[in-house]
């Protein structure tokens, strides 16, 4: 049989067009901000991970520029040849500085970041645990290496984490892996009690903060901070995709641990460095929001005020203390249908379907910025309830 052949009863996309519901690739017409244009016309975004809303700021636009000027608009190459710039070496310095680790190194996208740290880290020996609400580059990022044996355990369980480490061989090496905060949800890892787990059963602890960094923790360092647990996270990864208004990640860690992925991660070694303006944009971005922490509180304080407005008006949410809120739609027509018709009424926000959730647990993922306006959450709650009330 042709290999191509079995693609044609993939028609899924097709029947929701058919419908008038289809929800994906929605062009933007103007930059990312707490509000767009999409179709000609002014929408609230609550869609958006630029949480610190530094993708449209003046300050990291400039420093992009002065990085074209001065390095061009490329690196032709990988960071192990001839891609590196005193520019990566400057963004590291401070990101190391920033996570009060050994040292860092940046990756040319977020989802390059898990696959080059955890195809590096993971040997023939090693075991994997997940938590099974994990951002799915990780699970892939487990698949490439060469990893023993890969164990999922129940969210945020950690009896059944528990149960998982007790199985393994004590001298067999280990990796818990932990989103920070879990990007459909918007709730905390138990870091705490991983970390306990850890010295119990002699593991190690990558924790991916895509979503943290920016959110939570002092200064926005993240969940390891956020709890007071940074020396105990071994690898801590972000983004340069959300807090930090770019597109790129890192890891930080021990010099020890560092050396080895810089000489053994292929993601790393065979792939193209980041250009000149997102690592310079990056870098502004981490700048700005280390001399201006405050920005932390206004992202949270925006959430919380739209979060209460929700709850008061009995829309179904998960409590929370982070900017990512999901509300529940449960049907899968019934989530299109809303999420339809609120870009009619000028609200985006983000429809999530199986398999990124139980059939009967869709929801719509909202998420905030710490430039959105009170006046924009009352508009904003004011049409989701609307709209609630007429998709009963």
């Amino acid at each position: 049989m042709d290999l191509f052949t079995e693609y044609s009863s993939f028609t899924f996309p097709q029947q929701l067009m058919e419908m008038d519901l289809y929800p994906y690739f929605h062009a933007l017409e103007s930059a990312q901000d707490t509000e767009v244009v999409i179709s000609g016309k002014p929408t609230i975004m609550l869609g958006s991970n630029n949480y610190l809303g530094l993708t449209s700021d003046p300050r990291t636009i400039a420093a992009a520029h002065a990085a074209l000027d001065k390095f061009g608009t490329g690196c032709s190459g990988s960071r192990f040849l001839n891609g590196t710039l005193t520019l990566h070496l400057e963004l590291e310095r401070e990101l190391a500085e920033f996570f009060h680790k050994d040292g860092a190194i940046t990756f040319s996208t977020g989802f390059q970041t898990n696959l080059g740290i955890v195809s590096a880290l993971a040997t023939r020996h090693t075991y994997i645990l997940h938590d099974a609400e994990n951002h799915a580059s990780l699970f892939d990022a487990s698949r490439l290496s060469f990893a023993y044996r890969v164990y999922k355990y129940e969210h945020s369980n950690m009896d059944d984490l528990e149960a998982k480490l007790a199985r393994i061989p004590a001298d067999a090496p280990k990796l818990i892996i932990t989103d920070g905060v879990f990007s459909m949800s918007g709730d905390l890892a138990n870091l705490p009690r991983i970390v306990e787990l850890k010295h119990k059963y002699g593991a190690r602890i990558m924790v991916d903060d895509a979503h943290g960094v920016g959110m939570v923790g002092d200064c926005g360092r993240g969940t390891a901070s956020h709890y007071g647990l940074e020396d105990e996270t071994d690898v801590i990864m972000t983004t340069f995709s959300k807090s930090f208004a770019s597109l790129g990640g890192c890891m930080a860690a021990s010099d020890v641990v560092l050396n080895y992925v810089r000489h053994r991660s292929r993601p790393f070694i065979f792939s193209a460095s980041i250009p000149p303006a997102n690592a310079a944009a990056a870098l502004e971005a981490l700048r700005i929001l280390r001399s201006s922490p405050e920005r932390v509180k206004a992202l949270i304080d925006i959430a919380a005020y739209m979060r209460e407005k929700l709850r008061e008006n009995n829309i179904p949410i998960m409590d929370g203390c982070t900017a990512v809120i999901p509300i529940y739609t449960y049907d899968k027509l019934r989530t299109l249908k809303i999420a339809k018709r609120l870009l009619e009424e000028g609200v985006y926000v983000n429809p999530v379907l199986p398999p990124a959730v139980p059939e009967d647990m869709c929801l719509l993922r909202t998420s905030y910025t710490a430039t959105h306006t009170k006046e924009q959450m009352d508009r904003a709650c004011d049409i989701i309830v609307r709209v609630f009330a007429e998709e009963v």
